[in-house]
């Protein structure tokens, strides 16, 4: 009970941060901009909803193909079309529940495929484990090709925490940060020996191990290029959609591919940050576009309409794939007792 209240406070807690972001954002937009941020809707091309809900979607299509090929070594061969549907009313549950749907997947597929639930909940680690690695190989892409606009940015940050007022090194700084960061990782070798059988030190043992464990398992893989090439489509799709949603709203139409991982990469931490990523999402996206030339507010809105996309496939793919699963397998059931019937 005290752990469904503490999910349900850590939910309201970061939907209102989600909330709370966007009304920031709203208010960063000078009142002579107004009229621009709406026009920027209204003139919107939604029509390019169509082509993006295709993309998209084929990215969670390719996600469920790389589900059952980590569950194949396993002695199990579930359908596709049922872990599709799993993957998701997992997304659409997450909407409600962030880590919800990683739950409610795993159930789906052990009771409609009789995989043990418990077996799935380490494909799972493996797949957010490679989903960290990507997104790592984003960001690192994203540095490398627009070094001016994003990493020279990251760079001026960083002298802002070094330099002095006399805008000279400020060595006195950087030691103290240093002293820092090797007093934290002290303590936590200290903290992992002293305390290794406390329930908190183990689970935070056992989910960097299950990161790791779930890198290197695809070498246990037959189809090991199957996989990464499945890891590099979802990312793909990702960034093609990402890239043809620039042609949504006027005075972003026609920016480049390399533009469109940069945000990307951004946008998917503000995926983490919040539910489904509200708020934070268009605020990446309008805060790289601003570092690329465009005003804020264009940027925010393109942002906007982007997350919404993402938002409607998934609520629409999702309640099809929850009203399809219970037919489809009574379908499937039927079929193959008329089969047995037969023989």
């Amino acid at each position: 009970m005290k752990r469904k209240i503490l999910n349900i406070l850590k939910y309201i807690s970061f939907l209102g941060l989600g909330v709370f972001l966007v009304w920031w954002s709203l208010h960063q937009i000078p009142a002579e901009k107004w009229k621009d941020f709406r026009t920027a809707f209204s003139t919107a091309r939604y029509w390019l909803l169509v082509p993006v809900f295709f993309i998209i979607s084929l990215s969670h299509f390719l996600r469920a193909l790389r589900w059952k090929m980590l569950i194949l070594p396993m002695g199990y061969n579930p359908s596709l079309i049922n872990t599709f549907f799993a993957v998701m009313i997992g997304y659409l549950a997450n909407l409600a529940i962030p880590r919800l749907g990683e739950v409610l997947k795993c159930t789906i597929l052990s009771k409609y495929e009789k995989v043990p639930a418990e077996k799935l909940v380490g494909t799972i680690v493996a797949e957010r484990a490679f989903d960290i690695l990507c997104l790592i190989l984003v960001f690192l892409t994203a540095f490398a090709i627009q070094f001016e606009e994003i990493g020279h940015y990251g760079i001026q940050l960083l002298k802002r925490l070094f330099i002095g007022k006399t805008g000279n090194f400020d060595i006195k700084k950087f030691a103290i940060l240093l002293a820092i960061i090797i007093s934290v990782v002290v303590i936590i070798k200290i903290l992992f020996r002293r305390f290794s059988d406390f329930r908190l030190i183990k689970a935070v043992r056992n989910v960097v191990k299950g990161v790791w464990q779930g890198i290197v398992s695809v070498k246990g893989l037959k189809q090991k290029w199957e996989f990464i090439f499945a890891s590099i489509g979802i990312w793909a799709m990702y960034i093609l959609g990402t890239w043809l949603g620039f042609n949504g709203t006027v005075g972003t139409e026609g920016l480049s591919l390399k533009i469109a991982i940069s945000s990307l990469a951004f946008g998917s931490l503000g995926m983490i940050i919040t539910p489904g990523g509200i708020g934070t999402y268009a605020i990446f996206i309008a805060k790289v576009l601003e570092k690329n030339g465009i005003p804020f507010y264009i940027g925010f809105a393109n942002g906007t309409l982007q997350w919404f996309a993402q938002f409607l496939i998934v609520i629409f793919v999702g309640f099809i794939s929850l009203g399809l699963l219970p037919w489809y397998n009574k379908k499937l059931k039927k079929h193959e007792e008329t089969g047995n019937n037969t023989v």
